[in-house]
């Protein structure tokens, strides 16, 4: 299981760069707006190949899923759009020995750009080190090739 925070959610990069060397055969979106919205699931089931399943779970409805998806038999990559809703998944040691790649957060008010690809502000910084101390590895790669940041080069190790 790939859980992957970048916030446009399905897209090439997520399908062709990662569901590709990981042979992913599901696709599944955590987000409580977009699970609640059948119009939105539309629209980004567009970006998503035929050999490719896609659904979408609230984070209380994920929460309980997620041992599934990576220990079960589909090769899964799980999406959220925030780091926030990264930390809702991992509380209480859920993601504990699993990686936490930050894809794609991008420039806003009062985010400095640490990567190409990934912007972050203190809230942001704080909430990674959360995740972190429940035991998930945060890490950032925008592609499976590319060097992995690790969290201590992203934000340093001071609070």
């Amino acid at each position: 299981m790939l859980l992957r925070v970048d916030e446009r959610l399905i897209h090439g990069q997520v399908v062709v760069g990662w569901g590709g060397p990981l042979h992913a055969d599901r696709i599944v979106v955590v987000d409580d707006d977009i699970a609640a919205s059948p119009w939105e699931q539309e629209l980004y089931c567009l970006g998503v190949p035929p050999e490719m399943e896609a659904s979408f779970a609230s984070v209380a409805d994920a929460r309980p899923r997620l041992a599934g998806w990576r220990d079960g038999g589909h090769r899964v990559i799980v999406l959220v759009r925030d780091v926030g809703t990264a930390l809702r998944l991992a509380e209480g040691g859920l993601l504990r020995g699993d990686e936490v790649n930050l894809g794609g957060i991008h420039h806003a008010e009062g985010r400095e750009r640490v990567l190409p690809y990934l912007h972050l502000d203190d809230g942001d910084r704080e909430t990674l080190r959360r995740i972190a101390d429940t035991g998930a590895l945060v890490s950032a790669r925008d592609l499976p090739a590319s060097k992995r940041v690790t969290l201590e080069e992203l934000v340093g190790t001071g609070r």
